[in-house]
């Protein structure tokens, strides 16, 4: 069972978020909704984290997602709003929506070591899906020279957080 649940969540993870890296070239607008969407579903799941989390690390790791993704989500909107461009949903917004909201309902039936286990190798997934989508897609489908700006400059958090999800990871043993 804990086998399957594990797979369940990584096809949810890189069904959710590899849809945008597959995605033909997004406007800014629906950039935008897929950066502020990604964010929520990593602040969403974070939250869970912060409160469900049986290992310390793994408890400060959903309070620095909270943090880090509720930050770059205020850069955005104040970018969106300097812009006057309004988000504009997608498929793939959508599909990151679903796929986050699946994978948070799936954690809310686990505890103690389980939830650890599946929301870190959950994490690892998600962020190397994003990452691949911010650098196959996002980053070359930007027009807006300022919203291009952001995404590379958030980049280098997105890589931050996986080598730390996947030290966690090991830590708890795979």
């Amino acid at each position: 069972m804990m086998i399957k649940s594990k797979i369940w969540i990584i096809a949810a993870a890189a069904l959710s978020v590899g849809i945008a890296a597959r995605a033909q070239s997004p406007n800014d607008a629906q950039i935008a909704a897929i950066v502020v969407t990604a964010n929520q579903v990593d602040i969403d799941a974070g939250k869970l984290a912060e409160s469900t989390g049986s290992n310390p690390q793994v408890k400060a790791f959903g309070k620095q997602m909270v943090a880090d993704h509720s930050g770059v989500n205020k850069e955005a909107a104040k970018l969106v709003t300097k812009l006057g461009v309004k988000p504009e949903d997608s498929p793939t917004a959508q599909a990151i929506k679903s796929g986050g909201a699946q994978n948070v309902n799936h954690l809310k039936q686990l505890n103690g070591a389980a939830f650890d286990k599946a929301y870190i190798d959950h994490e690892v997934v998600y962020h190397q899906q994003v990452l691949d989508a911010l650098d196959k897609t996002l980053i070359p489908s930007a027009k807006n020279v300022e919203l291009k700006a952001l995404l590379v400059k958030v980049r280098p958090a997105f890589v931050a957080h996986l080598e730390h999800a996947k030290q966690i990871q090991a830590s708890l043993g795979k």
